[in-house]
């Protein structure tokens, strides 16, 4: 699983061969202010027009290509509220990878605490970077269908979950028997990713969800279940991620409850 890490013990990596400082904001976000030497890996850019994660060789070409390879340790940030490092984190853990780090406080607390900030953008020589898939902790929409003894936690507003907002075409409502856990809870901006453990716990517990629950993390698309995932990860629970989330499960005609 991801690593949390200190400011400090980022700056300490910058510069250091065998380490890869990833920004996993937009382009534009990225060329507003960036940690030095930080490459760009736009994390949207990992799903395709129809809103699904790209297939594992497309996805390996997308990061090798902006410049992660198989040699070179991942250390990413992010701006509030986290989702982008949540998402991109979870897709390397996907892919195999057991070395990835995310640094705990958001980039603007390391610039309000005077840290360098680059501006121009840091072209990463495109390098090999091999997938060894984790399937153990993805879901997809058949296994969540048919999932059995799986306790489904969803991470949208409580109006979504409630139906009493919809987005766009969705379907009202949420997966039946899921518990509502609002990802914004679980985030500490501006300083920090995510909230500490203790009030994470505290919400984890108040929301429904035992440590012996088998967790299936779900949203409208995966970003906000993916910062749900590394809260609860983090937490010590048994947590996977349905990547396509509300907008799969309705588009395939599975039941919904209000």
């Amino acid at each position: 699983m991801a690593k949390l890490e200190k400011a400090e013990w980022v700056a300490g990596q910058i510069g250091r061969a065998g380490v890869t400082v990833i920004d996993p904001r937009r382009p534009m976000k990225y060329l507003a202010g960036h940690l030095p030497e930080a490459i760009n890996l736009p994390v949207y850019k990992a799903f395709g027009a129809d809103g699904g994660l790209l297939a594992p060789e497309a996805l390996t070409e997308f990061i090798g290509g902006a410049g992660l390879g198989d040699a070179a340790t991942p250390v990413l940030y992010d701006s509030p509220e986290g989702q982008n490092a949540a998402m991109l984190a979870w897709i390397l853990e996907y892919l195999g990878r057991t070395d990835v780090h995310i640094m705990e406080n958001l980039y603007e607390g390391w610039k309000a605490a005077g840290r360098e900030v680059r501006y121009r953008p840091v072209v990463g020589a495109p390098t090999r970077f091999s997938a060894r898939l984790n399937p153990a902790i993805r879901v997809t929409a058949e296994e969540a269908t048919a999932a059995s003894g799986m306790k489904f936690v969803d991470f949208r507003s409580r109006e979504e979950f409630s139906g009493v907002r919809v987005i766009g075409e969705d379907t009202p409502g949420h997966i039946p028997g899921a518990v509502n856990l609002i990802w914004r809870d679980l985030a500490n901006p501006p300083e920090l990713i995510l909230k500490p453990r203790g009030e994470i716990e505290e919400l984890i517990a108040r929301a429904g969800v035992m440590s012996s629950d088998r967790i299936v993390a779900y949203c409208r698309s995966g970003p906000r279940a993916a910062l749900g995932y590394l809260a609860l990860r983090a937490a010590g629970y048994d947590v996977r991620l349905f990547d396509g989330s509300w907008a799969k499960w309705t588009s395939m005609g599975f039941s919904v409850e209000c």
